[in-house]
């Protein structure tokens, strides 16, 4: 199981989706460091397919532009892994999955810097309802644990912007 594997509490998510549920919302991702393990994540609790619409894998940068629509000026001059990228990427996944909410994620789980950016920096977009927002983290460890980090402080953090 995902869950177990990233070290996220089966419930957690499981009150997660019993509160889009109960809002009547949905969300979608558009992953780019964790390459579809938030979606996983979200989709290892029975039930999911009610409120999860889908996902995007966008792992390399082009695609983060044709699928996610993502601005292309921005990734030329900034690279993929900016904090402005991630908003577009959680708002990529809310329209193009036609999702009340969408999580962006984008970062560097090393071992190397990309772009000159430091393994472990992450930026986490969130699009919903009332606007966007972007939650910026340094984690540590090797690359795994980077990623795992990655996506259990982006669905605690998105289940305290429900709350």
């Amino acid at each position: 199981m995902i869950l177990e594997s990233i070290g996220l509490p089966f419930s957690q998510v499981g009150e997660l989706l019993d509160t889009l549920r109960k809002r009547g919302e949905t969300v979608a991702t558009a992953e780019s460091l964790t390459a579809g393990l938030v979606a996983a994540a979200l989709t290892d609790v029975p039930g999911a397919s009610d409120v999860v619409r889908g996902g995007l894998v966008v792992y390399a940068t082009d695609l983060k532009a044709e699928l996610a629509g993502v601005d292309r000026d921005l990734l030329a001059e900034h690279g993929a892994v900016h904090p402005r990228v991630a908003e577009l990427l959680a708002d990529g996944a809310r329209t193009r999955c036609r999702a009340d909410w969408g999580i962006g994620l984008t970062g560097v789980a090393g071992p190397d810097p990309q772009d000159g950016v430091a393994p472990g920096t992450v930026h986490l977009g969130f699009a919903g309802p009332g606007g966007a927002t972007v939650h910026s983290v340094r984690l540590a460890g090797d690359r795994h644990r980077v990623r795992a980090a990655a996506v259990r402080v982006a669905l605690e953090h998105f289940a305290d912007l429900l709350r």
